[in-house]
């Protein structure tokens, strides 16, 4: 197993293009747009039917009625109503694959004090949210999202992808043990699915999970008797951990993203 990578600093985590483009956007959003674009921006009509809302009277700015084409708005400031509806423009929709480092909560927040995912990816100016979770010793791959109903979607067993993990422990794996953990280990009175094991060498193995308990690799090992030492998620259904560099982040491939949506 590789030692501990040194953190990069969190401008190095996404591409820069990216981050241009966004910040881009961002600026453009804080400039005076007209009404008409602004609505079809908003995902409320195409600009040539938000042009024919306008006309008909179906559209508000700040409580006064507009009905003239080319009516420039701050959206920054300005509070735009359309049948009587406030509008605001979509948040687009951002995908990361994370190389959680050890040390860090994967929750938004932490409880204790310690460091968060959230804190590694800062330089993104979205309000982001992990897709599962890995424990605080755990390292590896995990995704981050705002598409708010598409992570509740992967959370939810239905829509559970593999997971593929390796393992280092601290003593010899048997093939007896190896076999236990394949056909599944009983774990608070319920046994867990069977599993792809595969030894790589006597301290080390993968294993493939199609469900996920709290802590369960690590609960698992201890039941056969071994303890393990590091654990590092590398697959989430199509999505590879690859070479992507402890503590940073990439944004998802168009391939990526459709072998992550549910069907």
């Amino acid at each position: 197993m590789h030692s501990r990578e040194k953190l990069s600093p969190t401008w190095q985590m996404i591409d820069v293009i990216y981050l241009i483009r966004i910040a881009r956007d961002k600026i453009k959003e804080m400039k005076e747009v007209r009404l008409q674009k602004y609505i079809a921006e908003c995902g409320v009509a195409s600009r040539r039917k938000a042009e024919e809302l306008i006309k008909d009277g179906q559209v508000k700015v700040n409580g006064r009625l507009v009905t003239e084409m080319g009516t420039q708005i701050d959206p920054a400031r300005d509070k735009v109503l359309v049948a009587g509806r406030p509008i605001k423009p979509e948040e687009k929709k951002v995908y990361i694959k994370l190389n959680k480092p050890r040390g860090y909560v994967s929750s938004c927040v932490s409880q204790r004090g310690e460091r968060t995912v959230i804190d590694l990816v800062k330089a993104v100016p979205y309000r982001l949210f992990p897709i599962g979770r890995l424990d605080y010793e755990s390292e590896g791959l995990m995704l981050l999202t705002n598409d708010g109903e598409l992570a509740n979607k992967l959370m939810h067993p239905r829509y559970e992808h593999e997971k593929e993990y390796l393992v280092n422990v601290k003593c010899p794996m048997t093939n007896e043990q190896m076999k236990e953990l394949s056909s599944g280990i009983v774990i608070e009175g319920e046994k867990t699915l069977p599993a792809k094991v595969k030894m790589i060498d006597d301290k080390t193995f993968s294993i493939v999970l199609k469900e996920g308990r709290k802590r369960q690799i690590r609960r698992m090992v201890g039941a056969v008797g071994n303890i393990v030492i590091r654990l590092i998620r590398v697959r989430i259904g199509n999505i590879r951990l690859g070479d992507l560099p402890t503590g940073q982040c990439q944004l998802l491939t168009g391939r990526e993203l459709a072998a992550l949506l549910p069907r």
